[in-house]
């Protein structure tokens, strides 16, 4: 068997780890249903909210918490009354939301076809 012609540079494993933990944390729930609803426009914590079926106060918190500590989303306070507070995407996660475009089209694509089961032997 030949080894396939890869269209890639191979990476190290610090590149990988890296790539690893950015992996792990959009692959947390919710994670990335939150990403992709700031970049819809989605600005407000209510607006976020009603944007992600099934998606608690709670977790939501936790999830923005988690998200601007990685960098990828930003919080701007308002000093109006009551405080307004808005989440916007930083240009990290917005070049995030641009790099999972092609699993996601991955994803819709296999995601239609059944299956094939394996071939024996």
């Amino acid at each position: 068997m030949s080894t396939p012609e890869r269209p890639w540079p191979l990476i190290d494993d610090e590149e990988c780890r890296r790539a690893t933990t950015m992996i792990e944390m959009i692959g947390r729930r919710w994670s990335s249903s939150v990403l992709l609803a700031i970049g819809r426009g989605a600005h407000r914590f209510r607006e976020i909210r009603g944007m992600v079926d099934g998606l608690s106060d709670r977790m939501l918190s936790v999830r923005l918490r988690e998200l601007e500590q990685a960098g990828l989303v930003a919080r701007a306070v308002q000093p109006t009354m009551p405080v307004t507070v808005q989440y916007g995407l930083t240009p990290r996660g917005a070049e995030l939301l641009t790099a999972i475009q092609p699993l996601a089209r991955y994803a819709q694509r296999w995601a239609a076809e059944p299956e094939e089961p394996a071939a024996s032997a």
